[in-house]
């Protein structure tokens, strides 16, 4: 994979034409320096050879010989001449010794002339060359200092210029290199600057075009997974999604809770004699209402299971709250007016019944439809409830809870057990989620499945999530192992500025290398629904170096923007998915839309509750790289977090 370039474009041009004009001016001043030299001893030797010439000319006549004595050291003293000796076979006939102190004697220059006018006879000269004695002189050096300044100024001015002309491409560049970087939504759109322009309007077109096949293929993820698991009149859930619910919740351990059915009696004919219209407008009336009254239970599941006729399942709730809400719920729809036919104190009829775990999914409906069917036999708008006694229950009410839950963390009594999540098939861990439990009076264990119903309702979300950071940074600091720790918060949590202010202060307190081996994970659901709200406060965690993910994907059919909006790291999806997914083709193809929502990005999707081999088979097949669940743990895997006990 190519790689992109860590130096400017301007910065190579400017360092290529500084490189080259300096070896230009390296090679001229080289070059004179020789030629200079080189020019001085052409001189030296041509007026040397003048010289020679009157010697030859003055010894050629007898006269002329005889008063060489007495001019010639005058001239051979003025011209710098160190040593001359004329000589012939015979032996030196003339000698002079200059008196001047030579430092070096290798600067001297050393020539021989031969005597044309006297053959046999040869002159040796020994000189100083003319630039030795010559100093530096500001007004003989001063053509070459102009020379060198302007040559510097024009360097300075052309680079000054080159940069100008290549701003625009250094603006592309840039803009490049946060897109590489994942910033795409910040410079979708370019600088006028940016050259060249064809360029950059290029780039412009591609990436509108990108997020608009971005935003269509998040669309139809999200149109895939609504029409396969959404009721489209009333925009909860259909039976697909409920059975798969129901199914997942009744195969885990240690759950309970209550199957609610409302049907709407005489629909059919409602259709008939009124159309659709406002037999539709009753079915949402009637949507409406139970969506609102659901609202109060976080675990609830809210389906259109047939025409008229609605399926609800509350979890963890004791008998006595399931049945004074099934009879707020008939006060509630008594209050709407349904057209004629139907008659207004005989057309909504509710059917109950308990589950626990264990339970077959068909024989829980069967009750809840016996049940319905009781109530119908009333003749009256009424609720019935399937006699069985519920299994399960835990007959805490909320004051109970409350005191349980405040002397929990009261004294620190919040235990963390761990299950590893892994990517590539065991081969990488990716991190080790921690999973809350308490203790009750008696002492037994209760998963956070039993009792987070019980922190939501008395509001001790923050003091859990508190408590449950504090242990986790502690293992991190102090624990026996290097391993990556995973925590969840509610979003009440990240809703709460004074949690905020202590959170910030707890990561700013740890070291970088410690966060980067934190991930924090937030539902689904909430975070789609209040992304505006705490995007400041995940902004902050991933700049910490903390990991973001996602938890319970497709508990609810939401908007998968969150991922690029938050920056997510990874993706779990909701257990009821994966389980028996090789044999629930709808599971599958709501598989495939996430996946296909997480195309061209970083996030890592990973497949929570993964029972078997079948499972994690088909699941790697559709494209899954990580996994948790049974079939990954080995015996020491869920196990309690041992940690030192903090001074």
């Amino acid at each position: 994979m190519r790689k992109a370039s860590g130096m400017k474009l301007t910065n190579r041009l400017v360092a290529f034409v500084t490189l080259i004009v300096i070896c230009a001016m390296f090679v001229i001043f080289i070059g004179g320096a020789i030629s200079f030299r080189k020019l001085g001893q052409d001189y030296l030797h041509h007026y040397l050879g003048g010289m020679v010439e009157v010697i030859d000319q003055e010894m050629a006549d007898p006269q002329g010989s005889q008063s060489l004595t007495r001019w010639l050291p005058k001239l051979l003293k003025s011209s710098n001449v160190v040593s001359l000796d004329v000589s012939n076979e015979a032996g030196s006939v003339y000698q002079f010794q200059g008196l001047q102190k030579i430092d070096d004697p290798n600067i001297l220059y050393q020539t021989t002339f031969p005597l044309t006018l006297n053959p046999g006879y040869s002159v040796r000269i020994q000189s100083i060359p003319p630039y030795t004695e010559l100093t530096y002189s500001l007004g003989a050096m001063s053509s070459i200092s102009l020379a060198i300044m302007m040559i510097i100024a024009g360097l300075v001015w052309g680079v000054n210029w080159l940069k100008r002309q290549l701003h625009g491409s250094e603006l592309l560049e840039e803009r490049g290199r946060m897109l590489l970087a994942g910033r795409l939504d910040e410079h979708a759109i370019g600088d006028e600057q940016e050259w060249p322009h064809t360029a950059s309007l290029a780039l412009d077109k591609l990436i509108s075009e990108l997020k608009d096949a971005r935003q269509e293929r998040s669309r139809f993820d999200t149109f895939i997974r609504t029409h396969t698991f959404l009721d489209q009149l009333t925009g909860s859930a259909n039976r697909v999604l409920f059975d798969s619910r129901l199914q997942s919740v009744v195969q885990d351990q240690d759950n309970h809770g209550a199957v609610i059915l409302v049907r709407i009696a005489d629909w059919e004919e409602l259709l008939l004699s009124k159309g659709k219209i406002v037999a539709d407008e009753l079915i949402q009336d009637v949507g409406m209402v139970l969506s609102n009254m659901v609202q109060r239970y976080p675990d609830s599941v809210l389906s259109r299971y047939f025409e008229a006729e609605f399926a609800i399942m509350l979890l963890q709730q004791p008998s006595k709250d399931v049945n004074l809400f099934t009879s707020q719920l008939l006060k509630a729809l008594e209050r709407l007016s349904p057209a004629l036919p139907l008659q207004r104190d005989n057309w909504c009829h509710i059917g109950m019944t308990y589950f626990a775990s264990g339970e077959r999914r068909g024989r829980i409906m069967d009750e809840a439809d016996m049940a319905l069917r009781s109530a119908q036999l009333q003749g009256a708008n009424s609720w019935s409830v399937f006699q069985k006694d519920p299994q399960g229950e835990d007959t805490r009410g909320s004051v109970r809870w409350r005191t349980l839950l405040e002397q929990v963390f009261s004294q620190d009594g919040l235990q963390l057990y761990q299950q590893p999540a892994f990517v590539e098939d065991r081969h990488h861990l990716l991190h080790r989620e921690l999973l809350a439990r308490i203790k009750d009076e008696n002492g037994a264990l209760l998963k956070a499945s039993r009792f987070l119903p019980a922190v939501e309702q008395v509001g001790f979300q923050v003091r859990m999530d508190k408590q449950v950071i504090r242990q986790a940074l502690h293992l991190l600091k102090h624990g026996p192992t290097l391993d990556n720790f995973a925590v969840n918060i509610s979003v009440e949590s990240m809703l709460d500025k004074a949690f905020l202010r202590w959170f910030r202060d707890e990561l700013l307190q740890t070291p970088r290398h410690v966060l980067k081996r934190l991930s924090v994970e937030v539902p689904e659901r909430n975070l789609s629904r209040h992304i505006d709200a705490v995007r400041h406060f995940l902004k902050m965690l991933t700049g910490l170096g903390c990991q973001l993910g996602v938890d319970q994907a497709g508990r609810t059919i939401v908007s998968t923007h969150y991922i690029k909006d938050a920056n997510v790291s990874y993706i779990k999806l909701h257990r009821s998915l994966i389980r028996d997914i090789d044999q629930r083709q709808e599971n599958q193809l709501f598989v495939r839309s996430m996946l296909g929502a997480c195309a061209n990005s970083d996030v890592t999707v990973i497949a929570v509750g993964v029972e078997n081999d079948r499972e994690w088979s088909i699941l790697q097949q559709l494209g899954i790289k990580g996994g948790q669940g049974r079939f990954f743990e080995s015996e020491r895997d869920f196990t309690q977090i041992r940690t030192v006990k903090r001074r």
